[in-house]
């Protein structure tokens, strides 16, 4: 199997009916829920990185000896082998496999590295009560990429932060994301370990020294911690600009819980994975990361500078022009999934394209646009009366 995928066909799997995706260095994914993105990502790590998903269902006890629906609700969760019939079938860089050959074992080099990390839309789990959870805490049936990113974090907070602070780091993150997470996130509020009843657990801290646990965090503070703390995978401290052979970078509904700003500053942050030329795949519900895209190809088609992108970010101080400059020159791909049809290139993200999928962004933009229209037409029937 190669890792090198610059295209990836979907074709019949679920609800998805045909996705052909080719990617830029950020290929974002839009379209209503249960349209098949998180399958289609699912995938695309699945062809990269077939035998260590493999490897790592064999070092948990787990075999489905080669059988293809087995595999699938090892790899995708319980009840996920239903998505797949005789006509699923999948392309890579035009070439087409069947899916049931992922799930055969014989051939696969067992030392191959992981080159994909996943970062689920139900990363939250991954910290519940603010304790991190190895791959075999989790069912058989739970999805692949949740265990897998549980795993992750469990095994950093053990050995990377043994003296328990995980927010703010000098070492981790430069100077002006850290001002904006500790602005736009955590505030004055400090993430560290603290170690009750004999197990250790994530909280947040005040500057007076009081506990906040788990539970009384905001929703975005539990949806960004899991989030921050597998950004700090990708960015690793000791010099290097990416941990070992990992080259993708795929996080689902990075928005989860943000305030619009907020978003902003974890967009910067995706900007520092592109820096570090890692090859990113996004989805989302938010027209706000969309906004960033649309502008981002706007600065390069018309002449913007680093300073532009500084200032869409607010990216001020340490690190900011690395940060920022990488932006100009990476290709960005968007694709917008809709119901029972093939998914559609919309990239261009052109406002004024006849197309209502891209003018309207995948949809993204609808329900404000139909707000518009009725405050529009009962503005103009109050002014009739009068």
């Amino acid at each position: 199997m190669t890792t090198d995928v610059q295209r990836l066909t979907v074709r019949n799997l679920g609800p998805i009916v045909e996705a052909d995706v080719e990617f830029g260095d950020l290929t974002v994914l839009v379209g209503p829920q249960a349209t098949g993105k998180s399958i289609f990502l699912q995938m695309l790590k699945l062809v990269v990185d077939a035998p260590s998903v493999q490897r790592t269902l064999l070092n948990a006890s787990l075999d489905w000896k080669s059988q293809r629906d087995a595999f699938l609700q090892l790899y995708l969760g319980e009840g996920m082998d239903s998505i797949v019939s005789e006509k699923s079938e999948l392309s890579i860089n035009g070439q087409s496999q069947k899916i049931a050959t992922f799930a055969r074992k014989k051939g696969y080099d067992s030392d191959s590295e992981e080159s994909v990390f996943y970062i689920p839309a139900q990363r939250v789990l991954s910290m519940r009560d603010g304790i991190t959870h190895p791959f075999s805490d989790y069912r058989f049936g739970d999805p692949f990429s949740l265990r897998e990113f549980s795993d992750k974090l469990h095994g950093m907070v053990q050995s990377e932060f043994i003296k328990g602070t995980f927010f703010p780091q000098s070492n981790r993150l430069k100077k002006s994301l850290r001002e904006l997470v500790k602005q736009r996130i955590y505030g004055k509020l400090q993430l560290t370990t603290d170690t009750r009843e004999f197990q250790k657990r994530i909280v947040l801290k005040t500057p007076e020294g009081a506990v906040l646990p788990y539970l009384v965090w905001s929703a975005g503070q539990r949806e960004f911690t899991p989030l921050l703390l597998g950004l700090y995978w990708l960015l690793p401290s000791a010099g290097g600009t990416r941990r070992k052979e990992l080259t993708w970078a795929i996080i689902e509904e990075p928005e989860m819980g943000l305030h619009p700003a907020a978003i902003s500053s974890t967009m910067a942050l995706v900007l520092e994975l592109l820096a570090r030329d890692y090859k990113v795949c996004l989805s989302t519900h938010s027209p706000h990361v969309l906004d960033v895209v649309w502008a981002l190809r706007f600065l390069q088609e018309n002449g913007g500078t680093v300073e532009d992108v500084k200032a869409i970010f607010s990216l001020a101080g340490g690190g900011a022009n690395k940060v920022a400059k990488p932006a100009l020159s990476k290709t960005y791909r968007t694709y917008y999934f809709p119901r029972g049809k093939a998914v559609q290139d919309i990239s261009s993200l052109d406002p004024g394209a006849e197309q209502p999928e891209i003018s309207g962004w995948g949809g993204l933009t609808g329900f404000s646009d139909q707000v518009g229209e009725i405050v529009a037409r009962v503005a103009a029937r109050l002014k009739g009366v009068a």
